[in-house]
């Protein structure tokens, strides 16, 4: 979306404010139903739906500029991206700063709150053997304990990411409110629930290898063999596309939807029973909680994944199958097998999700809302 030349100059207009680097559809859908805040963004995503933005408070803005903006707002409630999210720090210490000179001038405070979803260590090239990398590093490390220090709420999204962040960059301040809320979500309003499904697998996401596409295409065969009434659906689009249609072909019961649209998403996975995100290990990258994952629970799918998910102990302990092997075609395969013959029934998976929305429940923790009715009520020792 290009925006307005008066939308560039003018300062957030609501109390609350959502500080993000980059915007995308994903976050308009969300914004709809969060408590009302203006967005101040740098960057649209190349996914940016702006027939999502109509009555939304936002602001288009670079980080000197939003420093600028953020400050001559009448901003009470700040909301940045978590500190491990290296590519927003210069921006959020920036803005941060302008907020410290303008209650200096003004005794005006502002309250600061972040979701914490981050499991992975962005700080690991630290040791990398060129120098310029390693000072980059160390920079990004001293920038996000400096904001880590700032909050006055925070939300944990998974007991990974509290875990993570402790390791890296310690508890948070003395003054801060710290609650855990799973990244779960309610069940979707078109999931049918019912009894046992048919042994449908389905695999949605991009079609690349840190998704695991290339490991459940290998563990494929071995479940056919093991279950030969089995079916594979994929979803996605990516770059391991002729390598899903390969398989397609040489298994009848496989079948390939490319960027098909969110309707048909969950009608299939309404229809399966078991979800299968196979993420992989990589040195700069960690599946946080994983969107196919919520949304497969969200329809009742028994869910196969990795330890690499910030869900993993939840999805453990909820009877759903996690290996720690992400390599093995032979590991996925038995437990894809599990998963089928476990015979869960969808009405089960359903029973377990909360009656609240996690992120919408998350959020009312860091604006101070009561949960469901959108009032506002203030946390013990969250003001800075």
């Amino acid at each position: 979306m290009t925006a307005s030349r008066s939308s560039r100059r003018r300062a957030p207009r609501l109390p609350a404010v959502r500080l993000y680097e980059s915007l995308r559809t994903a976050h308009l859908e969300r914004a709809h139903e969060l408590a009302p805040a203006s967005i101040v963004y740098r960057v649209t995503r190349y996914d940016f739906d702006a027939s999502l933005a109509e009555g939304l408070d936002l602001v288009p803005a670079g980080r000197l500029r939003a420093a600028w903006l953020v400050a001559r707002s009448r901003v009470e409630t700040l909301e940045v991206n978590e500190p491990l999210m290296t590519s927003s720090l210069p921006a959020t210490a920036l803005v941060l700063t302008a907020l410290a000179v303008r209650r200096r001038v003004t005794g005006r405070p502002t309250t600061v709150v972040s979701y914490l979803i981050g499991n992975a260590d962005p700080f690991g090239a630290a040791t990398a053997p060129r120098l310029r990398t390693r000072l980059r590093r160390r920079g990004e490390r001293v920038l996000a304990r400096a904001v880590w220090r700032r909050l006055d709420r925070v939300v944990y999204g998974t007991d990974a990411a509290r875990e993570t962040y402790a390791r890296l960059l310690g508890e948070p301040a003395d003054h801060a409110t710290v609650t855990t809320v799973p990244a779960l979500p309610i069940r979707h309003p078109e999931a049918r629930g019912g009894d046992v499904r048919p042994p449908a697998v389905t695999f949605v996401g991009s079609f690349v290898e840190r998704k695991g596409l290339r490991v459940l295409a290998a563990a494929w065969p071995l479940v056919v063999a093991a279950r030969p009434d089995a079916t594979l659906a994929l979803l996605g689009k990516g770059a391991l596309e002729q390598e899903a249609r390969a398989l397609s072909v040489a298994h009848p019961a496989v079948s390939v939807e490319v960027d098909p649209p969110r309707p048909r998403i969950h009608s299939v996975l309404d229809g399966s029973r078991v979800l299968v995100l196979w993420s992989q290990p990589s040195p700069t990258w960690r599946e946080q909680v994983g969107l196919p994952i919520v949304e497969g629970l969200s329809h009742g799918c028994t869910v196969v994944t990795t330890t690499e998910t910030g869900l993993a102990d939840w999805l453990t302990d909820h009877g759903h199958v996690v290996a720690a092997d992400a390599a093995s075609p032979e590991v996925l395969a038995a437990a894809i097998v599990q998963a089928l013959d476990a015979a869960r029934p969808a009405d089960a998976v359903l029973a377990d999700l909360p009656t609240r929305d996690g992120r919408l429940a998350a959020d009312d923790r860091l604006f101070g809302r009561d949960a469901g009715t959108g009032a506002g009520r203030p946390l013990d020792g969250a003001r800075s």
